[in-house]
């Protein structure tokens, strides 16, 4: 299994590891830079293969356009 990769996009730093051996090409993103710690997403590609570096930027950036900035969690999810 690959080693867990940093990978910055807009200036937040994100840790990138792979989900496993029983789920090729599905990556775990855990936002380190963010305020709420052990906080991030994961994403899976249909086809398998690993994303490139500028794939995982977009996942992170996808993922960022969804937080609401005063409470640091998706915005859907600020009641749960």
């Amino acid at each position: 299994m690959p080693a867990p990769i940093r990978v910055e996009a807009d200036g937040e730093v994100f840790e990138v590891v792979a989900a496993g051996r029983d789920n090729p090409g599905a990556y775990h993103y855990h936002w380190l830079s963010g305020r709420n710690p052990d906080y991030g997403f994961t994403a899976a590609r249909s086809d398998h293969r690993p994303p490139a570096l500028d794939e995982h930027r977009q996942a992170i950036r996808d993922f960022l356009t969804g937080i609401d900035p005063e409470t640091g969690y998706l915005a859907d999810q600020e009641d749960t």
